[in-house]
């Protein structure tokens, strides 16, 4: 049975522990990182849980990302069939992978505060199911549904929080998605038996802003599976344990695409008009973040056997 892995603070040092219904087994391991703990192995893990005699509510806990800063944050964009529809493209017709990074100092809790940059106008929220990694490679690999376990050690929810006005006029996915605090992760960290490795074709999505449900969808609707998307990853990057990736977003971001006609358009015009255009046309879209707002995700099996909890952040002006 899958394990969930919190980390939290107390008496000023961070902690691991195992979530078990509402309570927190403390674990007394030797290790900072969530890479050091997947190394460890799951038996030590348990035997570790077994030795404690420690619980404690876990609403009594200020919980941590349980994923630390060492991981490199792998991303794929466009990844949902209708997400990839509302933006325009085909996802039939799609043969290759999107992808990015985001800055590991953009990683932060799974509660608190998500910062709005002064310079930042355009605020967007996507919810990902996100891939803890668990082997370390040097070169090409093959992953396929047989091994894939020995890639993938656990899973968790991811939001990458996107600044749209740096992102797409500057042509900036890096800067406009790696601000601090843009890249929640957690609370949970579900690793996984490789029976359980089925579970990333039915797990389900929602994002809600200001208790209003802005996406909602299901990665069985991925239209590049885990598989085949870290082999295509790992011809250009070198993944560690405790790396993390994020495997897309549903539909139902703030950010509204332009027609494939207004596109072509918008292509004759001067470039500092064109954006012009973009940015007054996406100002007036309300479903941008806010000073105020409240984004709540949570990301479950439909038969609630995996549970990666409930991610909760209010948005702030930078001060």
């Amino acid at each position: 049975m899958s394990l969930n892995i919190v980390r939290f603070q107390r008496n000023n040092r961070s902690q691991w522990g195992i979530l078990i219904g509402s309570q927190v087994v403390p674990l007394e391991v030797p290790c900072t990182s969530t890479g050091e703990l997947i190394e460890m192995g799951r038996q030590t893990l348990k035997t570790a849980a077994r030795d404690s005699m420690e619980r404690i509510d876990v609403g009594d806990l200020e919980l941590l990302s349980p994923i630390t800063s060492e991981a490199k944050v792998l991303c794929q964009g466009a990844n949902y069939r209708q997400h990839m529809i509302d933006s325009g493209m085909n996802p039939d017709d799609k043969s290759f992978n999107m992808f990015f990074t985001k800055s590991s100092a953009s990683i932060t809790g799974p509660n608190g505060k998500i910062i709005k940059p002064k310079a930042v106008r355009l605020l967007d929220y996507e919810v990902e199911l996100t891939l803890v990694l668990g082997k370390r490679t040097s070169g090409p690999e093959q992953v396929n549904a047989s091994n894939l376990h020995d890639y993938v050690a656990g899973i968790c929810i991811g939001n990458d929080i996107s600044a749209r006005d740096i992102q797409i006029p500057q042509m900036q996915f890096h800067k406009g998605k790696s601000y601090r605090t843009f890249c929640p992760l957690g609370p949970v960290l579900c690793l996984l038996e490789p029976e359980e490795i089925k579970y990333l074709d039915n797990l389900q999505l929602e994002l809600r802003v200001n208790d209003g449900i802005r996406q909602r969808d299901n990665t069985g609707n991925l239209v590049f599976k885990p598989a085949e998307t870290l082999t295509e990853y790992s011809q250009i990057h070198d993944f560690d344990p405790g790396d993390v990736l994020m495997t897309g977003t549903p539909s139902g971001c703030a950010l509204g695409l332009p027609s494939p006609l207004l596109v072509k358009v918008a292509g004759l015009l001067p470039e500092a008009r064109k954006w012009a255009i973009f940015l007054k046309g996406q100002s007036r879209r309300p479903q941008y973040l806010k000073a105020g707002d409240r984004i709540d995700a949570r990301i479950a099996s439909p038969d609630g056997r995996i549970d990666l909890g409930h991610q909760s952040h209010i948005v702030v002006d930078e001060v």
